[in-house]
């Protein structure tokens, strides 16, 4: 296989029992001969530490279903303590255990994701009826600078990027992993993009859907659950953006990362 350059984003439900150990191992693997950065997530991880320190987690439902943290500033630096300080080093000592340079970064560092704050929310009350309410600080990514993760894999290095973006009054955003990890791989033009879950890939009908246009997953969106939608649409913006194909599978069996690339019990989203 030539030289690649892959960003991986493995889920926060595969960190809930620990580092996995095969993807630990199929990471070193590939990164003898390529480029790889790793982007993780870990919201179920947050949630426990803020209830161990005493701060009740708050969840809004947007009008479309989608549910998401509403993170005030205690929330977000709770929120970038274990992202970046606990989740991060955790992944990099497994990676440095088996010889791999791994270096962690939040989007903070060298402004490697800059998201815009989201000033106001529209969510469903109790009621059931649309309120706004404020936004705190959650936001999307609007640029990335590729510069620091490039000149780190370039150099050997591997980052382990947690989604954590800096506002533009200089704040910590909470940022959503999936749609993080398809802005740097669109942004660092890579040739893959890998979504490691706790599933195989796209079930419809109770099959796995091998392979979809960046088209036909996008018709399709409202077939699919809240979850696995967002992986969907972040797959769609990397192959919108020139990815070649972003992935979805398994982060549970033996060499992830590399039987998805092989097109293995995947689901596999191109612009073709």
């Amino acid at each position: 296989m030539n030289s690649m350059k892959i960003v991986v984003k493995i889920g926060g439900s595969l960190l809930k029992a620990g580092v996995p150990a095969g993807l630990m191992d199929d990471l070193k693997c590939l990164s003898e001969s390529n480029q790889l950065a790793l982007v993780h997530g870990g919201g179920d991880v947050v949630t426990e530490y803020a209830t161990r320190l005493g701060k009740e987690q708050r969840f809004v439902v947007s009008p479309e279903g989608i549910r998401s943290r509403h993170t005030d500033m205690e929330t977000a630096e709770i929120y970038t303590m274990v992202m970046s300080g606990l989740l991060a080093k955790k992944l990099v000592l497994a990676l440095q255990a088996r010889g791999v340079s791994a270096v962690s970064l939040t989007g903070l560092d060298g402004r490697v994701f800059q998201g815009r704050r989201k000033k106001k929310l529209l969510v469903m009350d109790e009621r059931g009826r649309k309120v706004l309410i404020d936004g705190g600080f959650t936001g999307r990514v609007e640029s990335v600078n590729t510069s620091l993760a490039n000149l780190l894999m370039s150099n050997g290095y591997l980052p382990v990027v947690s989604p954590v973006a800096i506002s533009e009054d200089c704040e910590p955003l909470n940022i959503d992993g999936d749609r993080a990890a398809s802005a740097l791989a669109s942004a660092a033009a890579a040739d893959a993009v890998v979504f490691l879950t706790n599933v195989g890939g796209l079930m419809l009908g109770g099959e796995l859907v091998p392979r979809l246009s960046v088209d036909e997953a996008t018709t399709r969106l409202p077939e699919i659950g809240f979850g696995m939608q967002k992986k969907i649409m972040a797959a769609v913006e990397a192959a919108r953006a020139g990815v070649k194909e972003a992935i979805i599978c398994s982060g549970s069996v033996e060499s992830p990362v590399t039987q998805g690339l092989a097109h293995i019990g995947c689901t596999v989203i191109s612009g073709t």
